[in-house]
């Protein structure tokens, strides 16, 4: 089992070697320059390799992407073989990176957030507040209102109080 730093830069190579060769190399039309290379992970034994990659078109080039690089694996298999020097070179499969469809969908979600906040905005331009504007007691308060409450009370009730207290 290799360590995880050796993984890290074997998948570094890999990336590095299968994204010159598509530019260079590799004179498949469907390949153009419109194929790019996102990430790479290896496995803990360095035998398998997962290219993760994103074209730039519809679904008719990624799918015509797709196909020349499974096509070109062999070749991209022999060049990563000779820069990376290793017993045995990785098999290289190829995945669509899901990068670009996450990211649109997030961008959809903020932007009828936006539209959300928007909308609240306009609807509290002129409202104003349901009580007071500083709902919360403050100290002092209480001894002031106790007070009032005091002086409001009848001279009959102070008296029997004063009758039940004895």
């Amino acid at each position: 089992m290799a360590d995880n730093a050796r993984a890290k830069r074997l998948a570094d190579l890999i990336r590095e070697v299968v994204a010159q060769k598509l530019q260079r190399g590799i004179k498949d039309p469907r390949l153009g320059s419109h194929v790019t290379i996102t990430d790479t992970r290896v496995t803990g034994d360095l035998r398998e390799a997962t290219v993760f990659y994103t074209v730039y078109g519809d679904d008719e080039e990624r799918a015509a992407a797709a196909a020349g690089l499974e096509s070109a694996k062999g070749v991209l298999r022999s060049a990563v073989g000779a820069a990376a020097g290793v017993k045995f070179t990785p098999t290289l499969t190829f995945m669509a990176d899901a990068l670009p469809d996450t990211a649109k969908t997030i961008e959809d979600l903020l932007d009828k957030a936006r539209a959300s906040d928007a909308k609240v905005r306009e609807v509290s331009a002129g409202a104003s507040f349901a009580g007071e504007a500083d709902p919360y007691r403050k100290p002092g308060e209480e001894d002031e209102e106790a007070e009032a409450a005091e002086v409001a009370r009848p001279a009959e009730a102070v008296e029997k109080d004063g009758e039940a207290a004895e």
